[in-house]
């Protein structure tokens, strides 16, 4: 895959139609689908495609129950998680808290309104699907995202430096659907945005694996937007590790049409860029450390699986699904941008989630969509005051 130029300037849009979806509907397609695609994955998380299959008599077709059944409180008391029967992950719970932050902001986000609403939210009881109980977000959060909270509430850090030092992983990536949604068709925008908002999570290939996704997002938005299209404009901002490895992936996905014979080429093409190594449960000792040759695993798998299912929502998802590792963030981020391409997730899915997580999936759709009109007019109003004060400036017309 090479960049295309041309995907740098927006194309002329049509107005929506019954097959070209508008804001509102991609929104919700995205928002719904990652909150999907992450309940479907939470459960097989971790493990291989081979234990996958082997645990469930073949691969994953739809919701499934969890791993270890009726023993997930004390399998496995690092993360005593229902993961499974519906329930999203932390994926899902930080990417509606960052909606909420736009809710307040309604506006662009920057790297303080991470420390002044994001950090709060966390510390704020609501209700935790894996844990069956109200707590807070901070509880469930991973080691990484914690960080956030111990560096910024605790440790008054500068929130543009916060996320140096930090283990490197997609941490940051995985709830940056809403920054892409909210810049829907400017994936440069986007980009800029996103590496904002990730400064005090993440460093290195993590932060910039989160501007790829929200610009991934935005170029989705696009009416007529293919998944080659969203490809190139993700390689046209990207740099470093984090190039090559969607570059390497995207190569091999292109050769495949069905994900059960693409599961091990992506994962032979994305694992010279992974540093946690063979075993996910088990990260090298290089693992997770900066670095510009290095990327996180589940971007390039995500782009790579919405090529071999060639935009279609089930294939794309079920494939990121059943690629196993880290398979909640990969299914999360191509179920995000899936659906903001138009791919819709099944509605029997969408509502065993919702109910299973107790989740309203729709009304942080229509809270983003407001906002995403609102920052937009914002954008007109500060672009005209800025071509006045050039032109005045400059003396040009």
């Amino acid at each position: 895959m090479t960049p295309t130029t041309a995907m740098e300037a927006a194309p002329s849009a049509p107005h929506p139609s019954p097959t070209t979806p508008g804001l509102d509907d991609r929104i919700t397609r995205a928002l719904v689908g990652a909150a999907v695609g992450d309940a479907l994955g939470g459960p097989v998380e971790g493990w291989t495609p081979e234990q996958i299959a082997e645990r469930h008599g073949g691969r994953v077709t739809g919701i499934v129950g969890p791993w270890y059944g009726e023993d997930w409180r004390t399998a496995r008391p690092i993360a005593p998680y229902h993961k499974g029967d519906g329930h999203v992950t932390d994926d899902t719970l930080m990417t509606h808290a960052l909606i909420r932050v736009y809710a307040k902001v309604r506006d662009h986000l920057d790297a303080y309104a991470v420390a002044d609403h994001l950090v709060p939210d966390l510390l704020s009881p609501r209700w935790i699907p894996e844990l069956e109980a109200e707590a807070l977000p901070l509880q469930r959060i991973f080691l990484a995202e914690k960080w956030i909270v111990a560096r910024l509430h605790y440790g008054h850090i500068d929130p543009r430096e916060a996320g140096a030092g930090n283990i490197v992983n997609c941490g940051a990536a995985m709830y940056m659907a809403p920054v892409g949604l909210v810049n829907a068709g400017d994936p440069r925008a986007a980009y800029a945005e996103a590496l904002e908002v990730a400064a005090p999570h993440q460093s290195s290939y993590g932060r910039e694996a989160a501007g790829v996704f929200a610009a991934a997002v935005a170029a989705a938005c696009r009416p007529g937007a293919t998944p080659e299209a969203v490809v190139d404009a993700a390689l046209a901002l990207a740099k470093d590790g984090t190039r090559s490895a969607i570059e390497a992936v995207c190569e091999v996905a292109a050769c495949h049409e069905d994900f059960e014979p693409a599961l091990a080429p992506l994962r032979a093409a994305v694992e010279p860029f992974d540093t946690v190594g063979p075993d996910y449960r088990a990260p090298s000792l290089g693992a997770r450390r900066p670095s510009r040759l290095h990327a996180i695993e589940e971007l390039p798998v995500a782009l790579g699986m919405l090529l071999v299912g060639g935009g279609d929502y089930r294939r794309t998802v079920l494939g990121s699904v059943n690629y196993g590792r880290d398979c909640d963030s990969i299914a999360t981020m191509s179920g995000a941008i899936v659906g903001a391409l138009g791919g819709e997730a099944p509605a029997d899915w969408a509502a065993t989630v919702a109910e299973a997580s107790r989740l309203d999936l729709h009304s942080p759709a229509r809270t983003l969509a407001e906002v995403a009109r609102e920052v937009f007019a914002r954008d007109l109003e500060r672009r005209r005051a800025h071509e006045e004060t050039f032109t005045a400036l400059a003396g040009t017309r």
